[in-house]
């Protein structure tokens, strides 16, 4: 019986933290260029003592000693729809890559291609941190937009008024590159991971929405809250059980 507990304590936690990846998934459901998270669970056997070595024992403590956990969340990385904005400034990528963007925690990426050009003159997100442009020109080197008209080509380089002015880099991951997404459309990578683009290209005045399905999140939101609720009441029954237990049968001892 306390096992049941324990397994129930287990499945109501895993629900709990899968409960707020869903819910952080909806609240970016209009962030552009977001990237939502799946969750994965595991089975996590509790053994206390030696095994049981009956089939029906075997079969007995795999079922009550057998625990669901949350293993952990992958990005979705599924393109989100591409919408027209005719901005000049604003810019989509076509296939796997992303914008590298220095933060104050370092360099991050991220596929929010909603730039607009800062008091000094340096090509900046939404959030003003600076996008970064060729690493030829070194690891963390911006681009400098003076005023003119804006073109901006598939490959990224970056030309005001027909005069190159520099070239927004465009990066690439191999699959299976553990991805974290830290809010906000930004992602950070493990050092080293980041290669330049091969198979990703940029569209000039569009940007691409969260790949957030509204309906399907709402779904997956409504079944992980009565999937707690029932571990919840679980938990519960033998709670009342434990103290029934206490209160008769221990009393008798």
């Amino acid at each position: 019986m306390d096992s049941g507990f324990y397994a129930s304590c287990a499945g109501l936690r895993a629900q709990s933290q899968a409960l707020e990846v869903a819910a952080h998934n909806l609240a970016n459901l209009n962030t552009t260029g977001f990237r939502g998270q799946q969750t994965t669970f595991q089975s996590l056997m509790a053994v206390s003592g030696p095994a049981v070595q009956s089939v029906l024992g075997n079969v007995l403590n795999s079922a009550t000693n057998n625990f669901g956990v949350l293993e952990g969340t992958h990005m979705d990385m599924t393109a989100g729809s591409m919408e027209a904005t005719g901005n000049p400034l604003d810019v989509a990528i076509e296939g796997a890559g992303f914008f590298a963007v220095q933060t104050a925690g370092g360099t991050r990426y991220t596929r929010n291609g909603s730039f607009h050009v800062s008091s000094s003159g340096v090509l900046v997100t939404a959030a003003g941190d600076p996008v970064l442009g060729d690493p030829a020109l070194g690891a963390k080197s911006v681009i400098n937009v003076p005023a003119g008209a804006v073109s901006i080509a598939s490959d990224g380089t970056l030309s005001v008024n027909g005069a190159v002015a520099g070239s927004i880099q465009l990066v690439e991951f191999a699959p299976g590159t553990k991805l974290i997404s830290e809010g906000q459309a930004l992602i950070a990578a493990p050092e080293g991971s980041a290669k330049p683009a091969q198979q990703s290209a940029l569209k000039q005045g569009a940007l691409e929405s969260s790949n957030v399905n509204s309906i399907g999140s709402v779904i997956t939101l409504i079944g992980v809250q009565r999937q707690a609720e029932m571990l919840q009441r679980a938990m519960s029954l033998f709670d009342t059980e434990f103290n029934q237990i206490a209160s008769t049968q221990l009393a008798k001892v």
